[in-house]
């Protein structure tokens, strides 16, 4: 009888837990299990109203694979929205797994919650920013501006999972893809993320602001990119796999593949340093990871004291850009055909030691400017100086230059082998103190820092393995993010007299052309077409039919092997010649007071000019003795437009009204619109036909100028 009461005793602990559906508003407060299934439930706008709230303690919630899907328009990831999951403040205990959500703007979000687990879990194809800049130049509305995130900031640009207030998170097997940002963390501390692949996504890869003591190891975090263009421009525009922002110390990465991203790891002091000159991201190890191709910087670090060891760094403009570090130790790290393998300017007490450098434009740069900038609160507490480096025991091989250093005091350099060298010293001025009495001798072993030792917890792998092609030429950026490689694109690479060369990306199978219009093919491989232009036809389009091996393409959607699938490229070009008058303008005729007395006001035009496209961005002055600040343009256009749905699109800065037949249709007459570079877009939809007159009025007050104006049918 005793055996069977101890059977009904332990039976409670081996049942499983409640298998139920989703239901939009429902409140998890025990363990269940979701029966699996596909749900499409529609989220509110306001993150304040999430789909689904897990609330309570020593919770399992198992997703069992169910999907959970918003019904908006997948093609339009940029209107996606509302907060699909959240993991109310005061929870802990708790452990989601196995689910799959797409389509909002978060899949995840947890306010301070203790010892959460994130395991097995699905969150690519949410919110992504359509980007503006194209194949031949960059659009400023699309860089990224993290420097605030102490009201939550970071919520605008959208995560799978949003981390804040948590504390010993476990973070794992997860996959982010195709979606903005893969994971966002502030005040996080003593989290572990590992095994994760938060990869071609269009912004981060993972993000930390005020977290510290967190371990990030083993993960997939390549091609977290934009503002990229493969021999056009490599401005990244802020993106990147890791982004340490704000105070974000002791922290270790380790065994990460974190390739092909803006910059590879991006750590910033933050604007509490620059404001009082205290705290940083500090001590933070970076072991064994991979940042090659870069388009900007492998890695950097700035106004921070870190420790970088036995990295691979290869095809990057920087492999390491350490603006004002200090006593940061670069050890045993790779550096192979970058630009500059280490930049650093005003850096003080660094270690460069055992690296090994192979076919670099320069090697090591180091150098100083003469002032600081005068709102810097860092530069006046700070000492500011390039000095006190240690440069010992590295190889050199097939290196353009190997030293090239300007304004820096006390330089040790020793040991340091070179081999097939073109240039050992590039000297500038304001050096002192220069000892390379040992440079030239050999030393057998070398006793270098043991700070490593750290990691020693953490679990020895290989960084993972990728199987995509390898390269920044393999960087391909569409108006929703990074190619990713799995789906059929016909990708603009060039233009060159009139002829379009395009790349032909897809999977295994093969294409064909099935229709075309103001293009004719003149040359086609199985990865490449050429077609000649007509410059005479205003909505050109070119059509492709691939059939071939299953693949999802870039909105989530599954094609299934054998299916027949279209996709091409389309341009529209309005065949107009626009007049563009410049203007300067005194400070006594402010454009901020008021629009019409400036516009009333301003004197005849300094020069006048004629352009197919409105398509300007200037760093200074442009041009014709006009002032780089303090210029207004004017341009007028008439179109004469098949009837169709056009969206028009303006990116300025600083301000700008666009008038069509005499009728405002977008007013963005404010500097307000300047204080985030995202916000400088601005949009309309309107149904055309035949001639109508555009006017478009700038003033440009300070810093960068830029006026692109865009016209396009809405089915384009």
């Amino acid at each position: 009888m005793k055996y069977c009461i101890l059977f009904f005793l332990l039976l409670p602990i081996f049942t499983s837990a409640a298998e139920i559906p989703l239901e939009k508003g429902m409140i998890i407060k025990k363990s269940v299990t979701i029966i699996p299934a596909s749900y499409a439930l529609v989220a509110d706008t306001s993150f304040k109203n999430p789909l689904i709230i897990i609330d309570g303690k020593d919770i399992v919630i198992d997703f069992n694979n169910a999907i959970l899907q918003d019904t908006t328009d997948i093609q339009q990831p940029d209107k996606f929205h509302g907060l699909a999951i959240l993991i109310k403040k005061g929870s802990s205990n708790i452990i989601l797994k196995n689910a799959n959500i797409h389509g909002y703007k978060i899949a995840v979000l947890a306010d301070s919650v203790f010892n959460l687990t994130i395991d097995k879990c699905n969150f690519s194809y949410n919110y992504r920013q359509q980007l503006h800049s194209n194949w031949k130049r960059e659009d400023i509305s699309d860089w990224l501006s993290f420097h605030h995130n102490e009201k939550n900031e970071w919520l605008r640009y959208g995560a799978g999972i949003y981390l804040t207030h948590c504390n010993k998170a476990v973070i794992k097997n997860n996959i982010v893809n195709n979606g903005m940002c893969g994971l966002l963390m502030t005040n996080c501390n003593n989290a572990e993320i590992f095994d994760n692949n938060f990869s071609f996504n269009s912004a981060l890869g993972i993000g930390m602001y005020r977290s510290s003591n967190n371990h990030i190891y083993h993960n997939r975090l390549d091609f977290n990119v934009r503002g990229f263009s493969f021999n056009k421009y490599y401005r990244g525009q802020d993106s990147a796999g890791i982004l340490v922002f704000e105070q974000c110390s002791n922290n270790i990465f380790a065994y990460n593949s974190v390739t092909h991203s803006g910059d590879g790891f991006f750590l910033w002091a933050g604007q509490h340093t620059m404001d009082t000159g205290e705290g940083g991201c500090n001590d933070n190890i970076i072991y064994n990871n991979d940042f090659s191709y870069a388009p900007t910087n492998g890695i950097e670090v700035t106004f921070s004291r870190n420790y970088i060891r036995q990295n691979t760094i290869n095809g990057c403009d920087n492999g390491i850009w350490g603006g004002y570090s200090y006593n940061t130790s670069i050890l045993e790290n790779r550096f192979l055909n970058n630009n500059v393998a280490i930049a650093i300017e005003h850096g003080q007490k660094n270690s460069i030691f055992v690296n090994g450098f192979n076919n670099n434009k320069t090697s090591i740069k180091l150098w100083s400017r003469e002032k600081q900038p005068a709102d810097w609160i860092y530069a006046k507490k700070r000492n500011t100086k390039s000095k006190d480096y240690e440069i010992a025991g590295n190889r050199f091989q097939n290196e353009k230059v190997v030293y090239d250093i300007m304004g820096s005091d006390s330089l040790l350099l020793a040991w340091n082998g070179k081999y097939s060298c073109t240039t050992t010293y590039k000297l500038g001025e304001k050096i002192s103190n220069l000892d390379t009495v040992r440079e030239n001798n050999y030393v057998n072993s070398f006793n270098l820092d043991k700070r490593d030792t750290a990691i020693n917890f953490i679990p020895i792998k290989t960084i993972p393995f990728n199987s995509f092609h390898y390269g920044r030429n393999n960087i391909r950026i569409t108006s929703w993010g990074p190619y990713d490689f799995s789906y059929p694109l016909l990708f603009l690479d060039s233009i060159n007299n009139g002829n379009y060369y395009f790349s032909v990306l897809h999977q295994s199978g093969s294409w064909k052309e099935i229709k075309s219009n103001g293009f004719k093919i003149i040359s086609s491989m199985a990865d490449q077409l050429v077609a000649k232009a007509d410059s005479s036809v205003k909505d050109r389009s070119l059509q492709l039919q691939y059939t071939g091996s299953a693949f999802t393409d870039m909105f989530g959607k599954k094609i299934q092997a054998g299916k027949v699938y279209t996709f091409g490229y389309k341009e529209f070009d309005p065949l107009c010649i626009w007049k563009v008058s410049f203007y300067k303008w005194k400070r006594s005729n402010n454009p901020n007071n008021n629009y019409k007395s400036f516009i009333n006001a301003l004197p005849d035009a300094d020069f006048i000019t004629t352009t197919k496209q409105i398509d300007y961005t200037w760093w200074g002055s442009p041009g014709n003795d006009l002032p780089k600040d303090s210029f207004a343009v004017v341009a007028t256009t008439t179109m004469n437009l098949p009837a169709d749905d056009y969206e028009i699109s303006v990116t300025g800065d600083d301000m700008f009204k666009l008038f069509i037949d005499k009728k405002k249709v977008i007013d963005v007459w404010n500097k307000k619109f300047t204080d985030l570079d995202e916000n400088t877009h601005h949009a309309i939809k309107l149904h055309l036909e035949g001639k109508h007159d555009f006017l478009l009025v700038h003033a440009e007050n300070e810093s960068l100028a830029d006026l692109v104006f865009y016209i396009k049918p809405e089915n384009e």
